[in-house]
């Protein structure tokens, strides 16, 4: 395979070894849909969580083991529902998926879930604001525990710090790679509310405006939840929140609190809180100056430490208290709590009522509601969020407002907008220039509003920016246009059923991780906006360790003699600016690299490069490779170790490679994982690289003869 973009933003694949297998059909397990909360003049809906005097959930109950009270005033149930979100046997639904048993062989790749497709949706937010040094070590062996033993299958999890920006460790991903590249970023913050050794670094007014910084930044996580699917959960590692209620200026934590619940309850997010600091005897210690006290005041000492560990518990508390969480605090197994927290996610009740119409009085500020949920069989335990403020989810817009406001936060959210359903694929590839990312978006057409011009022809108007973040947040490169795509009837048709293709090439300076994210806005009135993003690594080849570089995917066509460019040709309503093409597509481009979509019976082209590649004095490389195919975690299909004959190209840099792979006719919907591994003989050394692809339900592409 060879990536060139030296002219023009085309990948062209060129492969030496091709050979073809069957894929077996797979069983599948679909996860339910998942209801979300919602809030308004017709209907109020609670999640509610019930446990058994053990803390295991309670899945059997009916709606006449329930009661909800609002403000004091029974409410009839309308809407009942048990929504259970690992399905499917229980002890297949907790084994983690582990590396292969065969001696010497690769771990799987990293697993692909998308968030429609998301069983749990699970923020692990690190209030590095309000941690001492020692709690950041206890949080970190924490995180990996969690995620070498506790991540299953369908998970998507994500890191944040309350004490700086989204960068590109801060998504959503069951790609374990990221995730332990942001547990390596969780550190203690010198500028937070919390001191090296615990106590408090600030004065009051001070730790007021820090507490209501890390409440913005949790808010900020939460409202970005909002337009993601299902009931989603936000695990809170803090030893410092306090509220502050007994007046004063800094009730402003207390409001602050206050708002965050309510966006939590309409954001389907409940919050589980966690002090690290586990168990404090309180007593006097070696850190305590105890110089000039009187007898009297060493034996308050104790006394006053439960009051200050009280106070700054107090924020934790109420906000999973009120969003039908958990607490967990005096525990010194930080690991064994967040296992807790998210086993208490695996499913809820979804209960709903009809309001009084007086609930959303609209005159004057809303007013809050307390709403508990009561369950009447004996010996359990139920848990469900607090109340609502009174104003309707169709009168409280979360989103940002203009043009410029919308495109800056999809590009800098950890949350993709779905306005325009897009499809980013990343490509690092090397170049004679150096290394290269070469961004392919599929975009679909039928979210842009094409308006009629004169001489039959339909325009839509579109900006499209793309911005790499390093792991710090600091934006490396972006580039920005607005497109007018001008298609004729049959174009535009094509176009509708087959989307757009959007082409950029992202030249890298140097080698790490890095996140590419792309964000479109429609220049229509209703401006709708849709963001894409993937993670890319880009070796250092100074190192001379045998790399790959990314893995591209295709749709074979019989009729095509060598595989085509990953973009449409000119006469198919191509609308060009400089070196970036936005086209319709065609049945050239329907086997562009950009989709990564196909259906049973359809072969699969794929291919790469290889890179350091030990050779022989004969120019010839001692390498075999083979390919693999996962399916939530699980390996489905290995083809046979082949050897790779070709001989490296001029310069000796690099080689080629790739494969077809032919979907069985039975090949079950869903979402995959292809991985190539490439062995140098003798045990020299070994490198994988992997990308995701989805099955559609339907019949592919009939099969070569």
């Amino acid at each position: 395979m060879r990536l060139t973009p030296c002219t023009r933003p085309v990948v062209l694949l060129a492969f030496s070894t091709v050979w073809a297998q069957n894929l077996a059909p797979q069983d599948q397990t679909k996860a339910p849909d998942a209801d979300t909360i919602h809030i308004n003049v017709n209907l109020v809906q609670v999640d509610a969580v019930v446990t058994d005097s053990k803390h295991h959930l309670v899945t059997d109950l009916k709606a006449s083991d329930f009661q909800i009270v609002q403000d004091g005033k029974p409410q009839k149930i309308t809407n009942f529902s048990y929504v259970n979100l690992m399905p499917g046997d229980s002890d297949a639904a907790h084994a983690t998926p582990t590396a292969p048993k065969t001696k010497g062989a690769p771990p799987p790749p990293p697993n692909m879930v998308r968030p429609e497709r998301a069983r749990r949706m699970l923020a692990l937010v690190v209030d590095d604001l309000g941690l001492s040094f020692d709690s950041v070590g206890r949080v970190r062996g924490a995180l990996k525990k969690f995620v070498d033993e506790q991540m299953q299958p369908g998970d998507l999890v994500s890191i944040m710090l309350t004490g700086r920006g989204m960068g590109a460790l801060e998504q959503f991903t069951a790609d374990k790679r990221i995730l332990y590249a942001a547990i390596d970023h969780v550190r203690f913050n010198s500028l937070g509310r919390v001191s090296v050794n615990g106590g408090m670094s600030r004065g009051r007014e001070e730790e007021g405006i820090n507490a209501a910084g890390s409440l913005g930044a949790i808010r900020y996580v939460v409202n970005g939840l909002r337009e993601l699917p299902g009931r989603k959960a936000v695990v809170l590692f803090s030893q410092n929140m306090k509220l502050f209620s007994r007046g004063g200026e800094n009730d402003r934590v207390l409001q602050g609190v206050r708002e965050l619940e309510d966006a939590a309850n309409r954001a389907s997010v409940v919050i589980y809180s966690i002090d690290p600091r586990g168990l404090e005897t309180l007593q006097l210690d070696a850190s305590d100056n105890t110089t000039r006290m009187s007898p009297r005041q060493l034996a308050r000492v104790p006394q006053a430490k439960a009051r200050e560990q009280f106070d700054s518990r107090e924020g934790l508390f109420a906000l999973a208290n009120d969003t039908g969480g958990r607490f967990y605090a005096d525990t010194n197994d930080i690991g064994g709590a967040l296992h807790d927290a998210v086993a208490d996610t695996e499913g809820y009740y979804l209960l709903g009522y009809h309001p009084d119409a007086s609930t959303f009085d609209v005159n004057g500020r809303p007013k809050f509601h307390n709403v508990k949920v009561k369950v009447l069989r004996a010996g359990l335990d139920v848990r469900s969020r607090s109340g609502f403020f009174g104003r309707s989810d169709l009168l409280h817009p979360v989103k940002p407002q203009g043009p410029a406001a919308q495109m800056r936060a999809a590009l800098t959210s950890p949350f993709g907008a779905s306005g325009v359903h897009m499809r980013l694929t990343a490509v690092y590839a090397q170049a004679p220039t150096g290394s290269v990312i070469d961004a392919m978006v599929h975009i679909d057409a039928k979210d842009l509003h094409f308006t009629d011009q004169p001489d039959g022809w339909h325009q839509a108007v579109f900006d499209i920016a793309a911005v790499t973040f390093d792991p710090n947040g600091q934006a490396i490169d972006s580039t920005s246009k607005t497109f007018t795509a001008r298609l004729k009837d049959a174009a535009l048709q094509n176009a509708l059923a087959n989307g757009l293709i959007y082409n950029v090439p992202h030249p890298v300076k140097k080698p790490g991780s890095y996140q590419l994210r792309i964000a479109l806005r429609d220049d229509d009135a209703a401006g709708a906006v849709g963001s894409a993003s993937e993670f890319v690594e880009v070796p250092d080849l100074s190192k001379g360790k045998l790399t790959l570089s990314s893995l591209v995917l295709r749709k074979y066509l019989p009729q095509q003699s060598a595989p085509a460019p990953a973009q449409a040709p000119a006469d198919a309503g191509a609308a060009k600016a400089g070196n970036q093409t936005a086209a319709a597509n065609s049945a050239q481009s329907l086997s562009s690299p950009a989709i990564r979509t196909f259906k049973p019976g359809d072969e699969i082209v794929y291919g790469y490069q290889i890179l350091n590649a030990h050779q022989e004095s004969n120019k010839k490389a001692d390498i075999e490779t083979y390919a693999r195919v996962y399916r939530d975690g699980k390996e489905i299909f290995t083809s046979p170790p082949r050897p790779m004959e070709d001989s490296a190209p001029a310069g000796g840099k690099e080689l080629v490679s790739g494969g077809i792979l032919k979907l069985g006719a039975q090949m079950k919907p869903g979402d995959y994982v292809v991985q190539v591994v490439v062995n140098e003989k003798g045990g020299k050394s070994t490198a994988t690289q992997s990308t995701d692809f989805e099955v559609e339900s339907g019949v592919g592409s009939q099969p070569r003869q």
